[in-house]
């Protein structure tokens, strides 16, 4: 029971990080976006470099807390599956975007929704393994 208890929090607190990277994201891209200084595309790439060190460090000091590895084993490994995320991301905006020609705020929010149970799987087992 007390797994249990403990993996349904561990699953809260990635989601709470993950929303607060997203709307870190989401913040970055509308405001770079409406200032006129990027288009979307080049703004998401800026706002997912930003985004990865809210991300990083929240999963790293509260969602994983309980991890063995060294900022020398996770952080590599959490920018190769966020640079993964960030690669399908980044496509499916651009789909989004141009394909399916809906607007970017709307692309954006869709665009950030697609991969988090992936990425969870991933940073519990491997980028953030306990002992």
């Amino acid at each position: 029971m007390v797994l249990k208890i403990e993996f349904v929090k561990q699953v809260i607190r990635f989601v709470l990080i993950g929303s607060t990277a997203a709307m870190v994201n989401f913040s970055i891209v509308i405001a770079l976006v409406e200032s006129g200084l990027l288009s979307p595309l080049y703004a998401n790439i800026i706002a997912f470099s930003i985004a990865f060190q809210v991300s990083y460090f929240g999963h790293r000091y509260w969602t994983f807390n309980r991890t063995v590895n060294t900022h020398k084993i996770a952080v590599p490994r959490l920018l190769l599956i966020s640079g993964s995320s960030f690669i399908a991301n980044e496509g499916i905006f651009y789909i989004f975007l141009n394909v399916f020609q809906l607007p970017y705020i709307l692309a954006l929010f869709l665009t950030l929704t697609v991969l988090p149970i992936v990425s969870f799987t991933f940073n519990k087992l491997w980028v953030f393994q306990e002992g």
